[in-house]
């Protein structure tokens, strides 16, 4: 089958239409230049690069094991830097990219390697946060270990792009090192497995289970993205592999695409939904709560719950600095179900001490 890119091209350089050439076809012509991924692309050089990261085994996994106590270490201290410094040091992409690799060009012999790896990779890091966790006596919930339990689909796009990202900086002559180390940041493989650990260590499921699912996300759109970017590079595929067998691979990750992205679209909804509500209670606050004696205290005082919705309420507490007759509050009973986002929420006003 003809190649669909021009690699007669591949040793020039964009170049930018001249003023004499203004024409549509000119400028997409530029455009198409641009954008040409396949220039430079070394394709024996990236198969041996991504067959050699993916064994873990020897000084590779004693460095996936420090990196794991660094980065543990950090989301119990709330370290934003020592995470960071953890994620460049941890050797996690290699079994990732492999798989997504090996689906592409229909190499079964590295497909069983890679994803043999990469179940160790995840029982490894997992029983070495949750030793560190089980041992150190420190067990806090910081902001840096919730903010891993409840993904969303921003966690799908982030993890697609950094993987698309990946893949094109490992296909290139010269590897780009600092894509490497800029897409193991943000797709964050290694703070979710500490999660976990931490979820085993205090026998709470709900965080073992919501960072697993963001370390699946993660994983599942890295290899994903690399996946598409070795197909759209027309990578040479093994011989054995016939046309139903491609057909049924590109179906299958497909499918395992699409029902990993299905929870993370209904958390995100949710979010938007809980970012909808906090904004009209804020908003219901400010027009309603600052008009009181000692409103604007009240209205900074108050507290906002949501839990799906349903048993969303607003707290109002005037601490005896206020008296809010049974009057004004059916009149704010009664203002709250005007906004369409707080229609099913509860308000409750405290009642003063009289004495």
């Amino acid at each position: 089958m003809e190649s669909k890119f021009d690699f007669s091209e591949s040793s020039e350089q964009p170049k930018k239409p001249t003023t004499s050439k203004t024409s549509w076809v000119a400028q997409l012509r530029y455009v198409r230049q641009l954008l040409h991924i396949a220039r430079d692309t070394d394709y024996a050089a990236t198969l041996e690069a991504v067959r050699a990261d993916i064994p873990f085994r020897g000084a590779t996994a004693w460095v996936l094991i420090c990196s794991i106590f660094i980065a543990s270490i950090g989301l119990n201290t709330n370290a934003t830097a020592v995470v960071i410094g953890a994620m460049l040091i941890a050797p996690l992409m290699g079994p990732v990219l492999g798989v997504g690799v090996s689906l592409a060009i229909n190499d079964l012999t590295m497909l069983k390697q890679a994803i043999q790896n990469f179940v160790v990779m995840v029982v490894l890091s997992v029983a070495t946060a949750t030793l560190y966790f089980l041992i150190f006596p420190l067990q806090q919930e910081s902001s840096e270990l919730l903010a891993r339990t409840q993904p969303d689909i921003r966690d799908v796009f982030i993890a697609f792009c950094g993987g698309a990202a990946l893949a094109i900086a490992r296909t290139k002559k010269g590897t780009i090192a600092s894509v490497i180390f800029g897409v193991a940041i943000a797709t964050a493989l290694m703070p979710p497995l500490c999660t976990i650990g931490y979820g085993v260590a205090v026998a709470n499921p709900n965080y073992a289970l919501g960072a697993f699912y963001l370390f699946f996300i993660n994983a599942t759109f890295i290899a994903f993205a690399s996946f598409l970017v070795i197909k759209l590079l027309r990578f040479p595929m093994i011989q054995y592999a016939d046309s139903k067998q491609r057909r049924r691979t590109v179906r299958l990750v497909s499918f395992i695409a699409l029902m990993v992205m299905i929870p993370a679209g209904i958390t995100f909804t949710r979010a938007l939904k809980e970012n909808a509500f906090r904004k009209e209670a804020n908003v219901f606050l400010e027009d309603h709560i600052t008009t009181l004696p000692f409103g604007s205290y009240l209205s900074k005082s108050a507290e906002i719950y949501y839990v799906r919705g349903e048993q969303a309420e607003i707290i109002i507490n005037p601490l005896g600095l206020v008296d809010i007759d049974t009057e004004t509050e059916l009149q704010l009973q009664e203002k709250i179900k005007t906004y369409d986002d707080l229609e099913k929420a509860t308000l409750t006003i405290v009642p003063s001490v009289r004495k």
